[in-house]
């Protein structure tokens, strides 16, 4: 018979693979008789795993949530993936850093020479960028449970005078920035807004129906909003009288560089010229088309379609 610690380790094992375990096969499967198993649950309850007991002709035991987080046990490759998700953790600006840096160390001070050596091949660099911005955890966790219970979320948003009122879909991570991608309820559109300018309110709002994302996913819909300037089939420059600062605040997927205090070049793209002339008016700054022609004879029709718009006389009923 095995040992009671490696015992109680094989029969912990046994709990966490599936949800319902007969007594009887417990023994089996540990090889000690039902009177055994029954101790053995006492010793494991003791030492705080919830293990409750199932009633029945095949009665037997079943592990449980519990409100305290007891010892874990993971098999190899478990214990790996945790690491390696751990490690990516520190790179994360979740504001989780320093946590997962500690639970990292923990974990692989318990770990044999041979996992320790497979992690520490697994090496993450962080690089800053000078533009991102660090979300706090208890926002992402309010947007996050937002999110898994479907239900409105009002929060201020930076550079926006008024609450935003939305359905949020999904929290996802791109370009090393956190983003909700939500409908906003104002707008009658989906945004994607970014984390580290959301201040959530409380309380949230009633629950709703999911809707369909432009693209089936969020994956595919995340890329065809953020599609990079370089991918797109028509890319122009110009320069704005804005800052900037500014620019970038409003500026998804186009690349802004400063020039001069309250002036500043931005490389954007989009799917036609006059799609991306009328995105550059967005922004509504004074601006100077550096190229190319297209772009700026694209500013010239809607110049001319804007100024009939507004030339015409309303019809009358």
């Amino acid at each position: 018979m095995r040992k009671t610690s490696a015992r109680l380790l094989a029969m912990l094992s046994l709990l966490q693979a599936r949800r319902d375990w007969p007594g009887s096969l417990l023994a089996e499967r540990l090889e000690v008789s039902d009177r055994t198993v029954r101790r053995d649950v006492d010793r494991l309850r003791e030492l705080g795993y919830p293990i409750s007991t199932t009633k029945g002709p095949d009665g037997g035991y079943r592990l449980e949530a519990g409100s305290d987080l007891p010892p874990l046990l993971f098999d190899d490759e478990q214990a790996v993936a945790l690491a390696i998700a751990l490690r990516i953790a520190t790179t994360a600006g979740a504001g989780i850093e320093e946590n997962a840096a500690r639970a990292l160390t923990t974990v692989r001070q318990v770990m044999p020479s041979r996992l320790r050596h497979r992690i520490d091949s697994v090496q993450v660099t962080a690089v800053e960028h000078s533009s991102a911005q660090r979300v706090a955890s208890d926002v992402l966790m309010a947007l996050s449970s937002a999110v898994h219970a479907r239900e409105e979320l009002r929060f201020g948003y930076a550079g926006s005078p008024d609450p935003r009122r939305t359905q949020p879909h999904h929290l996802i991570t791109w370009g090393g920035r956190w983003y909700l991608i939500a409908w906003d309820l104002d707008r009658d559109d989906w945004r994607t807004f970014r984390a580290d300018r959301i201040t959530p309110r409380a309380p949230t709002g009633p629950r709703f129906t999911r809707r369909e994302l432009p693209g089936g996913d969020a994956a595919t819909f995340i890329r065809n909003r953020f599609q990079g300037a370089e991918n797109w089939p028509c890319r122009g420059e110009v320069i704005l009288d804005l800052p900037a600062a500014t620019v970038s605040r409003y500026t998804y997927d186009g690349v802004v560089e400063e020039l001069s205090e309250g002036r500043c070049r931005l490389v954007s793209g989009s799917w036609s010229w006059r799609a991306l002339a009328a995105e550059l008016g967005k922004y509504d700054a004074d601006m100077e088309v550096i190229g190319p022609p297209e772009l700026r004879s694209a500013c010239a029709q809607l110049s001319e379609r804007y100024a009939r718009a507004a030339a015409d006389e309303p019809k009358s009923a």
